[in-house]
């Protein structure tokens, strides 16, 4: 029997808002909103998407699941990041070649280093 992997469902306290970071951060598309989620994706048919569900439950500590983002230019995407409300986080992450920033809720990903060719 066939599955597909549909989407990751990310608990935000704005799902709205959340969802528009993140379909700016990604150049996703928002492919679905109701009152209480929204989901984005690459393109309307392109799976998997994030789902983002409102929850009452606020975040308390690391996420034990996180995206890992991969620029051609880690250090003017980090900027960008920044600039749009990320912050730089550490979870004792110690001296890596990536860098731990978290969204405007707290969400914690990575921006990795270019592929090397």
């Amino acid at each position: 029997m066939p599955i597909s992997w549909e989407q990751v469902v990310v608990d935000a306290d704005d799902p709205h808002r959340l969802a528009r970071w993140w379909a700016e951060a990604l150049g996703y598309v928002i492919v679905h909103q109701a009152p209480d989620e929204v989901e984005i994706r690459r393109s309307p048919g392109e799976l998997p998407g994030l789902l983002f569900g409102a929850s009452p439950d606020p975040k308390t500590v690391k996420n034990r699941l996180h995206l890992d983002l991969r620029p051609e230019d880690q250090e003017a995407e980090v900027e960008r990041l920044v600039d749009m409300g990320a912050r730089h986080v550490d979870i004792g992450q110690g001296d890596v070649p990536w860098v731990v920033l978290a969204d405007p809720e707290g969400n914690e990903f990575c921006v990795l280093a270019a592929k090397r060719q």
